[in-house]
């Protein structure tokens, strides 16, 4: 593997440049609250939604809305708490870093491929048929996790990363797309088309970071999910009214970022775009996501390789050099007093 299709700069670079070329100042503590609160806005309305479902059950028939209520409830609990859950207790890559944090992140993130590998290998060993990862790469990386071998390690999963996961990731969320598509163009309710576009977008990010092994940062994962806020406001809102022309051209604009997808859709103006748009949304939001995992995995393959040139050591040194200067400053003021 070359040093350009590894994600490694040609020449060594140092924490300041990189720090200078990459790095991008964020509070760390706020990027998580707001995690936090878009994960609870996201749990609200799924379970509003939910609730207008049951509801309009039950003004139907009392046990039939009874038995709905619990369903949703299993609904709220398998598809969006322990999706949620599962994606932010997941590994991550620590790669907004500056010279004082980048040889702790160098550390972790050394750790965090040797995670990712070990699932791999795992994944691949025990799921029968799950066709994700290219067998061969992976007999390699395991065989890299026995001896150590680090760099191995980083080659096999640039490898995979670079052709068979990155192959499984868009059938995953073409898979996730379809089914969007689908159940809204058969869904007679806005709130149950809400509701589904937001269990379909959080399961297909979940996917999508199994597959890969790592999930984005705090930072990007508040930008996907306030995706999945919008989508579901967008599956809302067309589920209410009358699709336009303006409506089907903002679908085409957002998913510009997929080759032929967006053009395709810009001419369409038809009242049914409803399941199309509702799925165009959904593939966005995939695609977001692994265009996230595969550039913080640039990043911190790219970091691994940046020379920091004060260790530790050396600046422990320093200090005790600048305590004894002191002392000794200190010594010859004392003396040159009691003369």
């Amino acid at each position: 593997m070359n040093e350009k299709n590894s994600g490694q700069p040609e020449g060594k670079m140092t924490i300041y440049e990189y720090e200078e070329k990459y790095v991008k100042r964020q509070n760390v503590k706020h990027a998580s609250a707001v995690l936090r609160l878009i994960a609870t806005v996201i749990g609200v309305f799924l379970f509003t939604c939910l609730f207008l479902v049951a509801l309009k059950v039950y003004d139907i028939n009392l046990y039939a809305g009874i038995a709905v209520s619990v369903v949703c409830v299993v609904v709220y609990i398998l598809l969006f708490v322990v999706p949620l859950v599962k994606i932010i207790k997941s590994d991550y890559f620590q790669t907004n870093v500056n010279s004082q944090t980048a040889r702790e992140a160098q550390k972790h993130n050394r750790q965090v491929r040797k995670n990712i590998a070990a699932k791999m290998v795992e994944v691949n060993a025990t799921v029968d048929g799950v066709g994700w990862y290219d067998d061969k790469t992976v007999q390699e990386m395991a065989a890299c996790l026995v001896t150590g071998d680090e760099e191995g390690i980083k080659r096999c999963l640039t490898e995979l990363y670079t052709h068979s996961v990155k192959s499984s990731a868009r059938s995953i969320i073409v898979k996730n797309a379809v089914k969007s598509g689908m159940y809204s163009a058969v869904s007679q309710s806005s709130a149950a088309d809400a509701a589904m576009v937001a269990v379909l977008n959080l399961q297909m990010v979940k996917d999508i970071v199994f597959l890969y092994g790592f999930r984005p940062s705090d930072a990007k994962l508040v930008k996907i999910f306030a995706k999945v806020v919008h989508n579901s406001l967008v599956a809302y809102g067309l589920g209410s009214a009358k699709i336009g022309q303006g409506v089907a051209h903002t679908i085409g604009d957002a998913a510009k970022g997929i080759p032929l997808l967006g053009s395709a859709i810009s001419v369409l103006v038809d009242s049914s775009v409803q399941g199309l748009a509702n799925g165009t949304l959904t593939a966005v939001i995939g695609f977001q996501t692994i265009k996230y995992l595969n550039y913080e995995y640039k990043l911190q393959n790219i970091l691994d390789g940046v020379e920091i040139t004060e260790t530790e050591e050396e600046f422990n040194e320093a200090c005790d050099e600048v305590k004894q200067e002191l002392k000794a400053s200190s010594g010859k003021k004392k003396i040159k007093q009691a003369s």
